[in-house]
Formats: structure tokens, C-alpha cells, sequence
């Protein structure tokens, strides 16, 4: 589907027109939304717009990464939004032209919606022209970006807090799979970033200048989310080293405790074993305390090694 968004001299507002009207030297500057097109739509970037064919072709392959490119009378944008649900990347193809700008996605995209709910309610944006137009569109996706970054910090904060410290084999499940959350996010929000910076300090798109703060404004956005998902990144570390320490301190103790048991066994099991063999002549088995005497030989050297370990702190 193509959803056409015109603005003419008069500064009025005409929708849905058809594609021809465009050129109309009434019309001040447009915006042409491919909404999920279709194959016999999507030739029209090369039959009526005549963009440049390796810009179709990106439009054609998706999830790249976002970048810029400049052609001859257009420059082409790939921008990422997020799917809420399960924070993979979405992509939307931008062409911005000298009065226009055109937008293709394969899926419906409620940042575009919101766009256009923009440029209706405040008569000022139209003013602008398609440089200020693609400003509100990015700053839109980016927008979106904030409600899941804010759900995974504070996911990641009640994790934290119910466990007390006490890291469970579930909870750590959990810490994983925000962790690959996060790394979902950086891939879509660094480039974005990135993206960002070179259109503020690009000499080639005319009118970025004049609007520069309100992209250095999307810019520091990217920034603060860049800097939340790496430092939810690196508490997602630290709680992971917290428990392999605890885990390691654990099995230690465990080890430690097994090490003392059988250390203290070592010399009974040595007294039962001499005294178990099939000997005809051993001279304590005739004597009639020698049963009680190697009984209280056999305590009298468990107590006095455990007293040894307790003095030598080794079940601190």
C-alpha cells in the first residue's frame, strides 16, 4: 500500500493523492509512505522516482545496518526500529530529496503513525520542509527505543533485589536471557548512534545545518541509551562473577569439609585395618580390655585431630 502526504504553498495539507499530482508545481514538498508494498509497488522507486539501483537493492535485503548514502539528487537512509515484544530490529528505508522524502518497510511500523500524527497536529512542522520532516521521523524510532530499554533495567533491578544476593541457577537463566536482550539492543542502538553522527557533521544534505541541534538532540538520546544498555550490560557481568564466586566459595567449603572428614578417618581406618586381618598371633587379641583399648585409642585421636583443626582455624 502507498500512502501519499502533500504540502503546498498555501501551506494546506493533501493526502492520498495520486503519485502523478506530486510533481504539481502547486505542491511545496511530499512524503510517500510504502507501506508493506507489493512487487508491482515497489518497481515504482525505479520506474517513477528513479532512485539509484543500489538504494533498491537495499531496500530489497533487509536488516542491514543502518548507514547513510549519497547519490547524485537524493541521499538514502536505513534506519532501525524495534519490535517491543521481541526486541529484534525492523528495518525503514529513507529517501530524502530536495522537496520530498520517501519511506519503504516491509512491515507496519507504528513509529510512522505516530510521524504522521505529527505533521498534523502543528501547522510549524510542515513549515519546515523534508529535512525537519525526517528529524521528527527518526526522533520518533528513536523514542521508541527508550520503553525497552527502561523494562530490561528494570527487570534486571527487581532480579537484583528479590535475590538478595542469593544467585539461584533460575535467576541466573533469567540474567542470561536479559543479557542477550541487551546485546539485541546495542546492535540496533550503536549504529543508530553512529548514524546519527554523521548526518549532524554531513556537508552534503542540504538544510541539516539550520536544524542541526534538533539531530545533536536525537544524537544525545542514542547517547544515554548507549551508556544505559552498556552499564545494565556490565551488571549483568557482575552478577554473573558474583555467582561463580559464590559457587567456587561453596564448593570449597565443601571440599574443605570432605578433606577434614576423610583426613580424620585416615588414621581409624588404619587402626581397623590392622586390627581386621586374620592373623593367628596377635597378642592384643588375647587380651581381654583390647576391644575397650583401641576403641578409646581410635576416639582419643578423632577428638584430638578435630581439636588440632579447630585450633588451626580450618572450620572457619
Amino acid at each position: 500500500m502507498i500512502h501519499t502526504f502533500a504540502v503546498t504553498h498555501q501551506s494546506a495539507i493533501e493526502q492520498d493523492l495520486e503519485l502523478e499530482r506530486l510533481h504539481s508545481p502547486e505542491i511545496r514538498w511530499y512524503w510517500v509512505d510504502f507501506d508493506c508494498p507489493t512487487s508491482e509497488e515497489a518497481a515504482l522507486l525505479d520506474t517513477f522516482f528513479h532512485f539509484h539501483p543500489l538504494a533498491i537493492e537495499d531496500c530489497m535485503q533487509f536488516l542491514q545496518r543502518p548507514k547513510l548514502d549519497h547519490y547524485e539528487d537524493h541521499h538514502f537512509f536505513v534506519l532501525h526500529t524495534i519490535n517491543p515484544v521481541t526486541l529484534d530490529s525492523d528495518e525503514v528505508d529513507l529517501f530524502l530529496g530536495r522537496n520530498y522524502i520517501v519511506t519503504y518497510h516491509s512491515k507496519p511500523q507504528s513509529e510512522l503513525e505516530d510521524f504522521r500524527g505529527k505533521l498534523l497536529s502543528d501547522p510549524k512542522y510542515l513549515e519546515n520542509g523534508p529535512v525537519y520532516a525526517s528529524h521528527l521521523l527518526i526522533d520518533k524510532i528513536v523514542d521508541q527505543y527508550f520503553p525497552s530499554v527502561y523494562h530490561l533495567e528494570d527487570s534486571l533491578n527487581e532480579l537484583e533485589d528479590s535475590s538478595r544476593g542469593v544467585w539461584s541457577e533460575k535467576v541466573m537463566d533469567r540474567v542470561f536471557e536479559i543479557r542477550s536482550d541487551l546485546l539485541k539492543l546495542r546492535k540496533t542502538i550503536f549504529p543508530m548512534r553512529d548514524l546519527l553522527y554523521r548526518i549532524i557533521y554531513s556537508e552534503k544534505i542540504e538544510g541539516v545545518k539550520q536544524h542541526a541541534a534538533y539531530f545533536q538532540d536525537i544524537h544525545d538520546h542514542l547517547l544515554k541509551l548507549s551508556d544505559m544498555v552498556e552499564a545494565n550490560r556490565d551488571l549483568t557481568s557482575d552478577i554473573r562473577d558474583s555467582f561463580i564466586s559464590i559457587n567456587s566459595y561453596r564448593m570449597n567449603t565443601i571440599m574443605k569439609t570432605l578433606t577434614v572428614i576423610t583426613t580424620i578417618f585416615m588414621p581409624l581406618t588404619f587402626i581397623a585395618g590392622i586390627y581386621g586381618m586374620n592373623f593367628r598371633y596377635m597378642p592384643e587379641l588375647e587380651w581381654s580390655f583390647g576391644y575397650f583399648a583401641v576403641l578409646f585409642i581410635m576416639f582419643s585421636i578423632g577428638l584430638g585431630m578435630f581439636w588440632w583443626f579447630k585450633v588451626k582455624g580450618w572450620f572457619k
